[in-house]
Parts: structure tokens; C-alpha cells; sequence
């Protein structure tokens, strides 16, 4: 199939249970999975991607819009998201959890008719897609998801507020794309409750195996963005906006700025949902920990030499 079928959201009228109380919960017990799921299932914006109003933009920022290379991989991404996320509920038992796992797939399945709908409102061609097939380990394409999303969210907060603060996206696009940035917060926050949850309820047996797995996943992502950047440096096009997203914005800025710029909207994003959920840990913690030896090494750089009296 070249485009997966725009799908209709879980019922989310049925009762899913009450909301664990104030008190502390144990990771993995049923109160942990009662507010990570119904935190995502209550949180649900309906919004349709055919009523979205795409604004009129200025000759100069459309050809801002037009110009960034992200299209082809961002309808791509999200289509392949959709698929992995909806095939791994297919086979969780726990109604609650497979509800929720549902609402995830469709979100991103919309998030791609969000994109199909900008591009074609600003008349952007966009790449044929390919023949995205099911896939085999469906654990292994959900986790694929997850932690991609917990690294591609993080820089893509950041670069959609320099984008706002900079006005190299107009205000009018920045509100009109909002609900697609906020739902990326809301599936990592899930999926690192899930990945807590999941673990803790699996056989013991299962457990080395399973670590391995999530070993794998991550060396995977990291030569798949090696891969991205080798092909950047070689000039050829590069969709990802985590990657060349910064030199497009058009203004001053360092890596460290846009770093710290990152992390400071990565908390503000999550900092609305209950304390008691799990964050997203290594991205933040890695990016917190360059900070401090990009600021480390600016302290101990090369010294002015004082001008003599």
C-alpha cells in the first residue's frame, strides 16, 4: 500500500476506568497504566486535517516553506510511524493499553494528512512514496517509533520555537501547526511510561532479551542519523529537520543557543502532565551535559591579553 488509509480514532466514549488518586504509584502497577493511558486518551484533540486553514503566506516566507527540504521525509516518516504503531496493537491484550496504543496510530497517521495538506496548499511536489510494508517484529517497530520520536521531538520543540521567535515561520502557520507539535509531546511521554510499564510486567526470563532489544534500537538510530549526517556532508538532499534545520531559520545562532533553547522548551512541554509520569531522560540529559562542557571549555578557552597602562 503507497498511503495508509486516513483511519477512524478509537471510541473514546466508553469508560476507561478512574483516574489513579493523588498519591504516589508504583511504576508498572495498574495505576501507573491507568494514567499514562488515560492522560493520552483524555488529552485527545479531535481536530480534522481538512478543516485545518492553511494561512495566506508573503511571496518571501512561502519561499521559506517551500524551500526547506523536510517534506518528502516528514510525510514519509509519519506514514511509516502510523503503520508501526497500529500494527503493535494489534496484539496488546489489556483493552485500556491497546485503546491508547490505537489513539497513537491514529494521531500519526493524521499528522501525515496534516503534512499532505500543507504541502498541497503551498504547492509543494513532494517524491513518490514507497511501499511501506508491515512490519515482522512489531515490538521492535513500536520501540523504532518511540525512541525516534524521543530524539526527533526534542530538537524539533527547539527549532519550532527559534522558527516562532525569529518569524521565519509567520505567527498565523506557528498556531495552525501547534497541534501537531503538542501531540509529539504527548506520544513520548506515553511511550517512556509504556517502556517502564512494559518492562516491569514482562517474565523475568524475557528481560535480557529484551534489554538487548532496546541495545539494538538505539545503535540502529544512531547509524541511522550518521547515516543522515554523512549524507549532508556529502551535499546530497537531507529531509530531516533535526539535522539542517538550524542553518534554514536565517538567524543568529549557535549550536549552544539553540541546545539550551531545547531544553528549555522540552520542560515547558512536558512540565503540564502529571509530575508523577515518567520523561523522556537521555536526550535531555545528554544535551544538559554538553551545555556544561561547551560552557566548561568557553571558560577555560584562550584569555585576553590586558592592555598595558
Amino acid at each position: 500500500m503507497s498511503s495508509p488509509a486516513f483511519a477512524i480514532p478509537p471510541d473514546l466514549t466508553r469508560d476507561t476506568g478512574l483516574w489513579p488518586g493523588d498519591g504516589p504509584i508504583r511504576y508498572g502497577g495498574d495505576e501507573h497504566k491507568r494514567l499514562f493511558c488515560k492522560t493520552l486518551l483524555d488529552t485527545f484533540d479531535p481536530y480534522r486535517p481538512a478543516v485545518l486553514d492553511w494561512p495566506k503566506l508573503g511571496e518571501e516566507a512561502e519561499k521559506r516553506i517551500t524551500a526547506l527540504p523536510i517534506w518528502d521525509i516528514a510525510v514519509q516518516t509519519e506514514n511509516r510511524a502510523g503503520l508501526n504503531v497500529c500494527t503493535y496493537a494489534e496484539g496488546v491484550p489489556d483493552p485500556l493499553l491497546r485503546k491508547a496504543i490505537e489513539l497513537n496510530g491514529f494521531e500519526e497517521r493524521r499528522h501525515r494528512h496534516v503534512l499532505a495538506n500543507l504541502v498541497e496548499a503551498y504547492g509543494i511536489k513532494l517524491a513518490p512514496e514507497p511501499v511501506y510494508e508491515r512490519p515482522k517484529d512489531p515490538e521492535w517497530a513500536f520501540m523504532v517509533t518511540g525512541y525516534s520520536e524521543c530524539i526527533d521531538s526534542f530538537f524539533a520543540f527547539g527549532l519550532f520555537a527559534a522558527a516562532k521567535n525569529t518569524g521565519y515561520f509567520p505567527p498565523e502557520l506557528v498556531d495552525t501547526f501547534e497541534p501537531v507539535v503538542k501531540e509529539e509531546g504527548r506520544h513520548i511521554l506515553f511511550f517512556v511510561n509504556w517502556m517502564a510499564w512494559h518492562r516491569r510486567n514482562m517474565p523475568w526470563w524475557r528481560r535480557p532479551y529484551f534489554e538487548l532489544k532496546v541495545l539494538a534500537v538505539w545503535l540502529f538510530l544512531i547509524w541511522e542519523r550518521i547515516g543522515i549526517a554523512s549524507d549532508v556532508s556529502n551535499g546530497q538532499q537531507d529531509n530531516n529537520f533535526t539535522v539542517t534545520g538550524a542553518s534554514q531559520l536565517g538567524a543568529d545562532i549557535d549550536v549552544g543557543e539553540l541546545i539550551a533553547i531545547c531544553v528549555s522548551e522540552n520542560d515547558r512541554r512536558l512540565e503540564i502532565y502529571d509530575r508523577r509520569l515518567k520523561r523522556p531522560h537521555f536526550v535531555p540529559f545528554m544535551a544538559r551535559q554538553t551545555l556544561r562542557v561547551m560552557a566548561a571549555l568557553k571558560f577555560l578557552g584562550p584569555k585576553k591579553q590586558k592592555v598595558a597602562a
